[in-house]
């Protein structure tokens, strides 16, 4: 009888290797679900906020126009946007600025802001979007406000918060509304915030678009964090995947090592 031997085999792996690498796999798993776990919950943030900030906007706007005196009395906040207020008052063409780099639906152009001098103090006026032409440059003057006397019915506006560069006018543009960066270039106080113009008695020339109230949705952010959790739960599924095949390979290297006679 002749003594056949099998091709040598690699030994199954050692059950100590398995669970090194069976630990380090749940600890990368745990590190990496934790992550996606805090990243779903921050959308589900990001959705609560979301949809606080839409039931403010859809009230505020519903309620009666308001003169313009009873709310710029302090510090506007995002809770105070929306609201309708009425202001009366004769605009200052020498102290205009252009809003660049705004967009209004698909469309990308400017917005001019002039302030109104009513006879409680001054307020800036967002006067609505002009629409720029593919290569169209932001013109270097505004358009002239109606003269004489005015009325003014608009949305109630914070100011907006960026760097010097953004809220310091440069050559009678600026990037973002910030009524005391801009007060301080007109040389005169203005209430907090500003008013987004949607009529103006005597009408405006020049087309403006009033701006429109911000998208009444809840957004991606449900999505995005199932999407989150999925990948955690995917990511533990597969630690069971794994130690499966590691546990099936030892058992058939098991049962395949050593020589075999015939």
């Amino acid at each position: 009888m002749t003594l056949t031997e099998r091709p040598e085999q690699k030994p199954p792996p050692t059950l100590r290797r398995l669970w090194v690498r069976w630990i380090l796999l749940v600890v990368f798993v745990a590190i990496l679900g934790t992550v996606f776990v805090n990243l779903g919950e921050w959308q589900l943030r990001r959705l609560h906020q979301r949809e606080a900030r839409n039931a403010v906007t859809l009230a505020n706007e519903a309620t009666p126009v308001r003169p313009y005196e009873d709310v710029f009395t302090r510090p506007l906040g995002e809770s105070d946007q929306w609201q309708r207020v009425s202001a009366t008052g004769t605009f200052d063409p020498d102290h205009q600025f252009i809003v660049r780099a705004r967009s209004n639906g698909d469309a990308s152009g400017f917005e001019v802001v002039t302030p109104l001098r009513t006879s409680t103090g001054a307020v800036l006026v967002d006067r609505g979007f002009l629409p720029l032409q593919g290569g169209q440059r932001v013109p270097t003057t505004a358009p002239p406000p109606p003269a004489g006397r005015v009325s003014v019915v608009g949305h109630v506006r914070r100011d907006e918060h960026g760097g010097p560069g953004a809220i310091m006018p440069i050559g009678g543009t600026v990037r973002l509304i910030n009524a005391p960066a801009l007060s301080a270039a007109v040389g005169y106080p203005l209430a907090d915030g500003y008013i987004g113009a949607l009529t103006v008695d005597p009408p405006q020339s020049a087309g403006f678009r009033p701006i429109p109230l911000p998208e009444i949705s809840s957004g991606p952010h449900f999505w995005y964090a199932v999407q989150w959790f999925m990948f955690t739960a995917i990511g533990a599924a597969g630690i069971v995947v794994f130690i499966r095949g590691d546990l099936k390979e030892r058992r058939a290297a098991g049962s395949a090592h050593g020589p075999r006679t015939a």
